[in-house]
């Protein structure tokens, strides 16, 4: 009893520093930051200022895709489930890293509410990895979709000359796209219209909330 009681101990400490490293901008990539193709074009200031706003939004993404798998890794019992999550986690670390890098180099911030975001993300990945995991891999599966037409809608916002930041979001929608068939393989339950209606409207309205604060 002990030896379980110290485990869940240690994994709920492993949870919360975690937390701590994704909200305090200290997630490291493995992989280097995408380059881009060609050198781009001095941006002016509206323009800093729309891909900083949308290099927000794309970075409270990453801190509730790292809230989600963190909450669904802890919730399943299947290890080879957990491996899976723990895989995509890593690839989404370095999503936040290079977003984090981006807003640095425009001059731009991270949201202000990203506990927020980040709460509401795990304790949502909780809920479903506890439910079941199909459902929990579907929830990844519509969360993807839906992460990936969104960075499809920032690739045509983004300022032409913001090379930078174009070939950040280019590979984050593959790797993205990436996720959802690898979860679909898995297993993954269809989810049923209204949640997925509930996730699209739940994501505007961090989507626009985050563009400001």
């Amino acid at each position: 009893m002990l030896r379980t009681s110290t485990s869940t101990l240690d994994r709920w400490l492993s949870v919360a520093d975690h937390a701590l490293r994704t909200v305090a901008g200290g997630s490291v990539a493995t992989r280097p930051c995408p380059a881009p193709a060609g050198p781009g074009a001095a941006l002016d200031p509206a323009q800093r200022r729309l891909s900083g706003a949308l290099m927000r939004v794309n970075h409270v993404g990453e801190v509730c895709a790292q809230a989600l798998y963190e909450a669904q890794a802890l919730a399943t019992k299947d290890p080879a489930l957990r491996t899976h999550f723990t895989a995509a986690a890593r690839d989404e670390a370095d999503h936040l890293a290079w977003t984090q890098q981006r807003l640095e180099e425009l001059g731009d911030r991270p949201s202000l509410l990203n506990p927020l975001w980040y709460a509401g993300a795990f304790c949502i990945g909780l809920a479903a990895g506890r439910a079941s995991d199909r459902l929990s891999l579907g929830f990844v599966v519509e969360t993807e979709r839906q992460v990936e037409a969104h960075l499809a809608g920032h690739l045509q916002r983004l300022p032409e000359g913001d090379a930078a930041s174009r070939a950040i979001v280019t590979q984050m929608q593959a790797d993205e796209t990436r996720h959802a068939h690898d979860a679909e393989q898995a297993g993954a339950l269809s989810l049923p219209a209204p949640v997925r209606g509930l996730m699209r409207a739940a994501a505007k309205v961090m989507t626009t909330t985050a563009h400001y604060v």
